[in-house]
């Protein structure tokens, strides 16, 4: 057998052979390694999964190195450039592209859902008017598995479908619910005549029954959710995943990766990055901030990535979206300042040789910004986005029947066995 490694535990001078299997050894297997008969065997010690696979996944596919990601097979830039939001959610949820009569089937489906209980909107009107976004976004998902106890037959194929279909056609009207209840605005309530893109931004911008629609602005968020529709096992997937291995419903599960989202350095890079945009404040000043960061005083916000050492591929798709929307809204007074940052960040040997490129977060506040949304809202769109995704690797997770409740191990190093002191003998 070739696909295999050898370990020689030098304590012992013992030899195990363990299998290879996708490019992976079972951490399971380290447990055979033990120095003494009564030892629980070796363990990975893997700080933030660094290196460590939690799952088999056949959702999306990353290549860090050479910047590449891909839904079910096909190219991020073919899916974003050609297919809708619902359509890429369908694909990620189903494995396969819709044909017409599914699409249509699948889409009629979620805007029969659209609306949500009325009681959703006595539950908003409890948080302060300057309450986060994301945690009333993280307190109303989380509140839907209590309108929907049927959520809990998380086994029965159709109740999971009727779940997905909730999700992804209620999110979007909360989502705009509380965007309308940070500005004292009345609630503007589904329109089932209007897209699934067009409904949403609707349901935020519209003001006494007008509202102008600007297809270029709804075609660029549109391209956004797409770009951030799933991203393999990060955090908030891995929220979703190791909560929902407890077996409770896809509601609770979901607002787990709300959670994880609503954290700076999941979903806040982009707020970061014209904060940073602001503290430059002009173009003249880019060469000095840049001499700043490489003098280890600051941080360059929107540049390298956990995942890719190459130019990540959504932030090509989403600098071209830029254009589009700059056209129409005029260009932003930060967009001069951010492209020379780039300009001279690619040029630079202290930023390339360190792998350091634009991801996403770069360009996509100001576009956001461009569009009318607020710093602390961005979140939100991030999380609609992502909302397919997690729901994708929720039911992947369920019907992997290697999967178990999630229980990292760990590795004590406290204190060794003492004996308690009674408080009155504490000194």
């Amino acid at each position: 057998m070739t696909d295999t490694i050898t370990v020689v535990d030098n304590r012992t001078g013992r030899e195990y052979t363990l299998p290879i299997v996708d490019g992976t050894i079972r951490a399971s297997d380290l447990a055979q390694i033990r120095a003494e008969g009564d030892d629980h065997g070796l363990m990975a010690y893997d700080p933030a999964y660094l290196n460590t696979a939690s799952c088999r996944s056949t959702i999306t596919f990353i290549d860090g190195d050479k910047g590449i990601l891909r839904y079910r097979g096909y190219p991020i830039e073919q899916v974003a450039e050609t297919a809708s939001f619902l359509e890429t959610a369908y694909l990620l949820l189903e494995g396969e592209l819709p044909t017409a009569t599914q699409l249509a089937a699948w889409e009629d489906d979620v805007k029969y859902h659209t609306y949500v209980h009325t009681n959703i909107t006595k539950f908003l009107s409890g948080f302060r008017y300057d309450a986060h976004p994301m945690g009333m976004l993280l307190g109303a998902v989380g509140a839907l598995s209590t309108f929907y106890p049927d959520a809990k037959d998380i086994h029965d194929p159709h109740s999971r479908y009727v779940q997905r279909v909730r999700l992804m056609a209620k999110v979007p009207t909360i989502a705009a619910f509380l965007f309308r209840h940070s500005r004292g605005l009345p609630y503007v309530f589904p329109r089932n005549d209007l897209g699934y893109i067009g409904n949403f931004v609707n349901m935020t911008f519209e003001i006494g029954g007008k509202h102008e629609p600007n297809p270029v602005l709804q075609r660029a968020l549109e391209i956004l959710l797409i770009l951030h529709a799933d991203h393999e096992q990060n955090c908030s997937t891995s929220a979703v995943r190791s909560v929902g291995s407890s077996q409770v419903d896809p509601f609770s599960a979901v607002s787990a990766g709300i959670a994880a989202l609503y954290g700076p350095l999941h979903g806040g890079a982009n707020e970061a990055v014209l904060r940073m945009l602001d503290e430059i404040g002009d173009v003249a000043n880019v060469p000095a901030f840049i001499e700043s960061v490489k003098a280890g005083k600051g941080r360059l916000m929107g540049f390298g990535h956990r995942v890719y050492k190459s130019y990540d591929p959504r932030a090509k798709l989403i600098k071209r979206v830029a254009d589009d929307v700059f056209e129409q809204t005029g260009l932003n007074p930060k967009l001069k300042i951010a492209v020379e940052l780039e300009r001279i960040a690619l040029e630079d040997e202290y930023f390339v040789s360190r792998r350091l490129y634009p991801n996403v977060d770069f360009y996509s506040g100001l576009i956001y910004q461009a569009m009318g949304y607020p710093t602390d809202y961005f979140t939100v769109l991030f999380a609609l986005g992502r909302l397919p995704g997690w729901i994708a690797q929720w039911e992947e997770m369920l019907r992997d029947k290697e999967q178990k409740i999630a229980r990292p191990r760990q590795i004590y190093v406290g204190a060794a066995e003492r004996p308690f002191v009674p408080l009155a003998e504490r000194g």
